[in-house]
């Protein structure tokens, strides 16, 4: 495996385009501030010179805010009126606490806060401290800071909130380096094997009929392939025994909005693909451009007649060969390790965590935390217990109110 802590290639601004030169903090003095969504404007503003990841990006924050009417708090760093760093989170209730995170919860992976890199050097933990600190000051009803998968680097630039104490996601990340091109990919992860699987399930798909994948370029081609995915989840995760974390109403109206609206971009920065057999759609995924590299968002597949073909890996083949083609350094899986990811994969990425507490309830809730994860882990690193859990979970299915849901891009 390549080294977990392997950099992301980062956004559609790279580091070099901005400025070599960086800027120390004693050239200025930091001051802290939070708002609400007012702030969304400035914090649109840093992005288009900073570095951030895919769930951090402006239309990302916006899109979110404005499907499901979140709870805003945009806090600030800023060195002699220069924003260096910004949070764009969301409050939530988590039982009697309240608790401010990453806009879009579980959906919000592989995160890297927006940083302009010429101060990054210079932000260190006090700093981002006092962020916490205006944070508390404006919304004294919030209990604790949760920042979860963390990316330990972007583009490579250190994460700045690797200066707080934080501890191991859980959930490892998975990416295969595409270095070389498809040819010398698949001379490393099997390839015969795969071209020939991919030959077999090309001629099932030509039994039944035309087949083609898809990438979605109109609005009405985004609500094609978002509606199936949407009802391949459902049925996914009721099999499954877990919430569907997809299936609230605004969920589903930002992610029709955040592709929607990244069809104006040159190179949209949200795609989504799908395989269409017969005029079905068997497989569809949702993916981010992040500098040099493409990420698997998201992947469902139809539980129908032609689930035995494997039309998931048939679409990763495809997918996986077109960013090669593109030049993308990199192909993200994202968060979670399943079988389906490790036929490709050999870069493991460990994400981190960062737990804030702002009052004496949300310092109970951060310890209930750190425990969760630890137990989390444990579970997920001892194959026997994990597939233990999951048939469990499937046999409950039905039974009782859904579990949890896991990060099951």
């Amino acid at each position: 495996m390549v080294d977990a802590t392997a950099s992301f290639d980062g956004n559609q601004i790279a580091v070099n385009e901005i400025s070599a030169r960086p800027m120390r903090a004693d050239q200025g003095r930091w001051i802290a501030t939070a708002s609400g969504a007012a702030g969304l404007a400035d914090y649109a503003q840093l992005c288009a010179s900073a570095l951030y990841a895919p769930a951090q990006s402006a239309s990302w924050v916006s899109n979110w805010a404005a499907a499901t009417g979140a709870d805003m708090v945009i806090a600030t760093l800023d060195c002699d009126g220069h924003p260096a760093l910004s949070l764009a989170l969301e409050v939530i209730r988590r039982g009697p606490f309240k608790v401010a995170l990453f806009t879009g919860g579980r959906h919000a992976n592989g995160n890297f806060a927006a940083v302009d890199p010429r101060f990054q050097p210079a932000i260190d933990g006090p700093a981002i401290r006092s962020m916490f600190q205006a944070i508390a000051k404006a919304r004294p009803d919030i209990d604790l800071i949760s920042l979860e998968r963390l990316l330990p680097d972007l583009d490579g630039i250190a994460n700045p909130l690797a200066a707080l104490p934080g501890f191991p996601s859980p959930n490892l990340a998975l990416a295969v380096d595409l270095d070389g091109g498809f040819d010398a990919l698949l001379s490393r992860a099997s390839g015969k094997r795969k071209r020939k699987k991919h030959r077999s399930q090309t001629r099932k798909f030509e039994v039944v009929g035309t087949f083609q994948r898809i990438e979605a370029r109109t609005p009405e081609e985004v609500d094609r392939l978002l509606d199936a995915f949407l009802e391949m989840k459902e049925v996914r995760f009721a099999k499954m025994g877990i919430a569907n974390v997809f299936g609230d109403a605004g969920v589903r109206a930002f992610f029709r909005a955040l592709f929607t609206d990244a069809l104006t971009e040159e190179k949209p920065s949200f795609l989504l693909h799908g395989l269409d057999v017969a005029g079905k759609l068997r497989a569809v995924t949702g993916s981010s451009r992040s500098g040099k590299r493409l990420i698997c968002e998201f992947g469902a597949i139809a539980e129908d007649d032609l689930a035995f073909t494997s039309p998931g890996d048939f679409l990763f083949f495809d997918n996986i060969q077109e960013a090669c083609e593109l030049g993308f350094s990199a192909y993200d899986f994202s968060v979670g390790d399943e079988p389906y990811k490790r036929l490709w994969c050999d870069i493991e990425i460990q994400h981190f965590e960062v737990l804030a507490p702002l009052t004496l309830k949300g310092r109970a809730l951060a310890t209930a935390m750190r425990q969760g994860a630890r137990s989390k882990a444990f579970i997920k690193n001892n194959p026997t217990v994990w597939k233990l859990t999951k048939m469990l979970r499937r046999k409950a299915a039905g039974q009782a109110a859904p579990a949890p849901a896991e990060d099951d891009g």
